[in-house]
């Protein structure tokens, strides 16, 4: 692990986070940093079939930040991990470059195959806090995942998801940096879908109250033409 990488990480600490004041206060205060750190640590020792030291190495960094990284986890440059206690990230998950995760994440797998059964999450991703993503799926480049909501299926790029099951409810309309995954005002889908069907069935309403009217403009002419009729037999 180089100086550069080293760096890099503290600096997306440095660009994502506005509490951040300088790179000596990340290094001894942020604990996201210290276990990104110690899994880099543990990832080499984990690929140096050395499986038990990063085993421990990772033990260590879990007692130390409350943030559980399995050291076979492949994770890119530029990671950034705010707050960060109870985030679980799984042995076969695969993180792109320049991803932030909050508190309470969890990339977690749904089966016992020893194969991929983690979450790979390309580059950009943001997870707000609590969200949930299991499974061996993609969420692709720039997609931002709502707080508190499970994933169970692949995300487009750059598309934002929220609510359980999540859904997708909109795309960003631009690439600045959205702490937490929030885009501004997000309607969710199933109201939406309920306020198109209230529309919907009131347009109905409206076309069956027409019709009813046109309905009885006729009834009435006829029956004034059955009563005229009538009138004029009996004037015979």
């Amino acid at each position: 692990m180089s100086f550069k990488a080293i760096r890099s990480d503290l600096d997306a600490v440095l660009a994502r986070d506005p509490a951040a004041r300088s790179r000596l206060e990340v290094i001894l205060s942020y604990p996201g940093f210290h276990a990104v750190l110690l899994h880099r640590l543990a990832h080499r020792a984990w690929k140096a079939d050395f499986k038990l030291l990063g085993r421990l190495i990772s033990g260590l960094a879990r007692f130390l930040t409350g943030i559980e990284i399995h050291p076979a986890a492949q994770i890119g440059p530029r990671f950034f991990v705010d707050h960060g206690m109870g985030v679980v990230i799984g042995e076969t998950a695969e993180i792109g470059a320049d991803v932030t995760l909050y508190q309470g994440v969890t990339l977690g797998g749904t089966s016992l195959d020893h194969g991929k059964r983690h979450p790979t999450l390309e580059d950009g991703v943001i997870v707000g806090a609590g969200a949930k993503i299991l499974g061996p799926f993609t969420v692709a480049k720039g997609a931002r995942v709502g707080s508190n909501a499970v994933v169970l299926e692949a995300v487009p790029a750059g598309a934002t998801v929220v609510g359980i099951p999540a859904r997708v409810v909109g795309r960003p309309k631009n690439d600045d940096f959205c702490a937490y995954g929030a885009t501004g005002e997000i309607a969710d889908p199933v109201a939406r879908a309920l306020d198109r069907m209230e529309g919907e069935m009131g347009a109905l309403r409206a076309r069956i109250a027409e019709l009813e009217g046109r309905v009885a403009a006729q009834r009435d002419e006829l029956d004034a033409r059955d009563l005229e009729s009538a009138q004029s037999k009996f004037d015979r």
